[in-house]
């Protein structure tokens, strides 16, 4: 912004009041509840998936060197959620825990070929859901989105 542009700001509906619809965090984290939601209903119908176990399998899909501790931090959740949801895909086949060679009181997680050959029928599914949800915007507004985004969270980085 140039200098003297104002940011649009929600104090200016005056002290004490606040628009829900008009402040971003509460937008961005309705926005993000509600796309879940709607994912979770996919995975869970067609996978017997939940948010949780999805998101394992997601990072497992692309990271080679992964552990529980590793996937809190990579998806901000919770050690006994993460817990649950790597039990579950240990009991279901799809993933394996083993011992670390580095330090035994850490497991390292990979995908079966059970768990592979599910991510293979699954991420084409959610890229082609994530494309219908945004097809909404130009290539430019996507592009623009992401850009937003990264900026924010590196706000955060800064300001956290």
């Amino acid at each position: 912004m140039s200098s003297g542009e104002e940011h649009p700001r929600v104090a200016q509906q005056g002290p004490g009041r606040l628009d829900l619809n008009q402040f971003l965090p509460y937008r961005l984290n309705r926005l993000a509840d509600r796309i879940s939601d709607e994912l979770e209903r996919m995975y869970a119908q067609r996978y017997d998936l939940n948010v949780a176990q999805w998101r394992v399998l997601a990072w497992l899909s692309h990271c080679d060197d992964l552990t529980a501790k590793k996937v809190c931090t990579y998806t901000n959740m919770d050690k006994a959620r993460v817990s649950r949801a790597v039990q579950a895909l240990v009991d279901r086949g799809l993933v394996t825990r083993t011992p670390s060679a580095r330090d035994q009181r850490v497991h390292d997680l990979h995908l079966t070929p059970e768990g592979a050959a599910l991510l293979s029928r699954l991420i084409p599914e959610a890229q082609d859901w994530e494309a219908e949800l945004v097809a909404t915007l130009s290539a430019g507004e996507y592009r623009d989105l992401l850009n937003a985004m990264g900026k924010l969270e590196r706000q955060l980085e800064r300001i956290g």
